[in-house]
């Protein structure tokens, strides 16, 4: 059989080959990986809709939306920008930022966890060996056999607890070396022992041996201690999360000419373009343009404002309608977003100095224990000249002066706690979030998205004529300005029908308008419109040259609002309300509340200010926030709580999420976190009562290691049913 020579389609063989060096040097591109901030979601339907609209789009190779993190992950053909995916996105009804992936991924290894779980499934597999060859002993094994097992475990034990048992001993070592006691020094000394005192029993050939007990002490450690790192890591730093949001990319204008590079190419005095949609990537001044400003993400207020010739922007901000051109006044490190970043990365910080119960009461404990095994292991050996049984005896000391027993006092009762508030909607993140509620006596509340459902509705509609309703029905459809949805949507759910309508273009900046039998119909600013302003949120709609008509708004109050702050009241809470909304929007909302206290305008530095000055004075403040201006004052904060609906930086910067949009279990979460301290002092009290009748027994010799083992499990056991008590 002989092959047949195909003739070339081209007599050139460099243009035959062409195609396929395209083909190698597209696939040679590097894909585009996108990742988009996606606040809004709320289910799995909002997860399956925008995934379904990413795979429809051929570009797209696949995208996976996280709603726990809120954020969609893109990979896409080379070429395909932020942008394109952003407005596929909110085409379909929800929000969507751009997120530094760069910054992202500095985080995304998590070499700590990664670490406690190897150590941890070490610990796990020599602890089940360990305790296997301990049944043989159990079970009767005798002289050379049971050594020979001793030795077998010992051979395990050794090496696995030198390498599981790290993470205790360098936190033991650097507490040490700083002068001062952590519960990891017990722990530590308590093990070790454990193991020096097993090894000279198994060298004298005694009967029992306790490598399966450090073995499982380490192993449930190291549980504990991987769960709390996992609890930690998913609550990813809130200064993070605000650095992602800073606009990557930015349109420079040179001379006319449209120039797309890195944000940190900017300089003070450039030229920047931000067309409608976008996000400020530095603050500036407007040279040219009109439109309206979502400045949200500073200040939390959802309704827009009006952006003109001179105007001051801030980066973050998002422009809605119009293309500005602005000139750079504070770049990088220097812009309002990254301020807010740093305030809030230095808040963390001073939080995470907060000592808990269980350090605390250590400081006292620690020593004591210490020095007690000590002078038992000197005073034995004094009176008996035998260091195998002052050994055993200093052992037995430390083992029944119960480490763990004073470990479990926190934990049990945050566990019962953390249960019964979940149960209520409440979702606690931070190991010491509990402890710091109950000294709380001051309570700072955002106003928009937190006492109000952040949505304003049209309060006055039944009081319109038909025919103006119409009209304003046909201009407000034709916009994305919340006030306009907000009639759109009950214009529609009373039954209106939009007046057919010509010429409908949108002013930015200033509203819609279109023709209507001839005549000029507006609906918009009050300056626009010829109107008057008001106190309250309004839009006009004008028709011809008649009268303005007013559509006045208001936000409704969140479920559980004012039994929140009459409850916190109740128990002697002094309450305050701080809002970046307008004075009579706030104050409005305080007087209906019953909230003494207020302040309005405030920028995201104010709130932090406020709750700093506050904790100067001696206040110990919950703060209840849920937009990013918010989360400087959130990490601030004694204590922190935010709706599950607040965006990503704020739920990460907060102590306490609320899983559901009641706010009512606030104040109970105040009563149970009392309660909860309660049962922490008195699992103290018992301890100490335990170590009392207990101790002095060992230390005269009446305890073996043994015994005190049974005995550090029989308090370890009283301490957990005492934090039942808590249901």
């Amino acid at each position: 059989m002989t092959a047949t020579m195909r003739p070339s389609p081209s007599a050139c063989p460099a243009c035959a080959a062409a195609p396929a060096a395209e083909a190698l040097a597209a696939s040679a591109l590097p894909r585009a990986q996108i990742a988009l901030s996606l606040p809004t979601i709320h289910c799995s339907a909002c997860i399956s809709k925008i995934e379904r609209a990413l795979a429809a789009d051929s570009r797209v190779n696949s995208a996976r939306v996280n709603l726990t993190l809120k954020r969609a992950s893109i990979d896409a053909a080379p070429g395909v920008t932020a942008e394109e995916m952003r407005t596929l996105v909110e085409g379909l009804g929800y929000e969507a930022y751009e997120l530094d992936q760069g910054t992202l991924n500095a985080t995304a290894n998590d070499r700590a966890g990664r670490d406690l779980l190897m150590r941890l499934a070490v610990a796990g597999f020599a602890s089940m060996n360990v305790m296997l060859l301990s049944v043989s002993v159990w079970s009767g094994a005798e002289d050379a056999t049971r050594d020979m097992f001793h030795w077998i475990s010992a051979a395990i034990t050794l090496p696995a607890i030198a390498f599981s048992g790290v993470p205790f001993f360098r936190n033991a070592w650097a507490a040490l070396r700083n002068g001062r006691l952590n519960m990891d020094v017990p722990i530590v000394l308590a093990i070790v022992l454990a193991i020096i005192t097993s090894l000279w029993e198994t060298m004298l050939s005694g009967h029992h041996a306790y490598f399966d007990a450090a073995m499982a002490l380490t192993f449930f450690l190291l549980a504990g201690r991987y769960l709390d790192h996992r609890t930690r890591a998913i609550a990813r730093s809130a200064a993070e999360e605000l650095t992602a949001l800073e606009v990557p990319r930015a349109t420079r204008l040179l001379d006319g000419v449209e120039d797309v590079v890195n944000v940190a190419q900017l300089a003070v005095g450039d030229l920047i373009l931000v067309r409608p949609g976008g996000r400020m990537p530095v603050d500036g001044e407007i040279v040219s343009g009109t439109s309206e400003i979502d400045r949200s993400l500073l200040t939390g207020e959802t309704l827009p404002v009006f952006a003109g010739l001179g105007q001051v922007v801030s980066a973050g901000e998002v422009n809605l309608t119009g293309p500005l051109t602005i000139r750079a006044t504070a770049v990088g490190r220097e812009t309002s977003l990254h301020r807010m970043a740093d305030l809030v990365a230095i808040a963390e910080s001073g939080r995470s100095r907060y000592t808990s119960l269980a350090d605390s009461a250590a400081k006292l404990y620690a020593p004591g224990v210490h020095i007690l095994a000590g002078l038992s292991f000197l005073g034995w050996y004094l009176y008996t000249w035998d260091v195998r049984t002052a050994l055993n005896i200093a052992a037995a000391v430390l083992i029944i002066t119960c480490p763990c027993a004073l470990g479990l006092a926190v934990p049990a009762v945050t566990t019962a706690a953390s249960g019964r508030l979940f149960r209520r909607g409440m979702l606690i993140k931070h190991e010491t979030a509990l402890e710091r509620l109950a000294q709380v006596d001051t309570v700072v509340f955002d106003k928009t998205g937190t006492l109000t459902t952040g949505a304003p509705q049209v309060t006055n509609l039944d009081d319109l004529p038909r025919e103006a309703l119409e009209l304003a029905l046909g201009l407000a459809q034709g916009s994305s300005h919340p006030l306009a949805q907000s009639i759109t949507r009950a214009a529609r759910a009373a039954g209106i029908v939009a007046a057919d309508l010509t010429d409908l273009t949108e002013v930015p900046g200033y509203g819609t308008k279109a023709s209507y039998m001839g005549q000029e119909i507006r609906l918009g600013r009050a300056s626009w419109t010829g109107a008057q302003g008001r106190a309250e949120t309004a839009t006009f709609l004008k028709v011809a040259d008649q009268a303005p008509l007013a559509f006045t708004f208001a936000d409704a109050l969140r479920l559980g609002a004012a039994e929140a702050v009459q409850g916190l009241m109740d128990q002697g809470k002094r309450v305050i309300l701080i809002s970046g909304d307008t004075t009579p929007a706030v104050e409005a909302l305080a007087t209906r509340l019953g909230i003494p206290q207020w302040m309005a305008e405030a920028l995201p530095a104010d709130k932090a200010a406020r709750v700093a000055a506050l904790t100067a004075e001696g206040a110990h403040v919950l703060m209840v926030g849920d937009g990013l201006n918010d989360t400087a004052a959130l990490a601030g904060a004694h204590v922190s709580i935010s709706p599950a609906t607040a965006l990503d930086a704020a739920r990460v910067a907060s102590d306490i999420v609320l899983l559901g949009n009641d706010l009512a279990p606030i104040a109970a979460a105040c009563v149970t976190a009392k309660s909860a301290t309660r049962r922490i002092r008195e699992n103290f009290q018992i301890a100490t009562v335990y170590n009392v009748i207990a101790v002095p027994l060992a230390v005269v010799g009446l305890c073996s290691p043994l015994i005190a083992a049974l005995a550090m499990s029989l308090s370890s056991i009283t301490v957990s049913l005492n934090a039942l008590r808590l249901r």
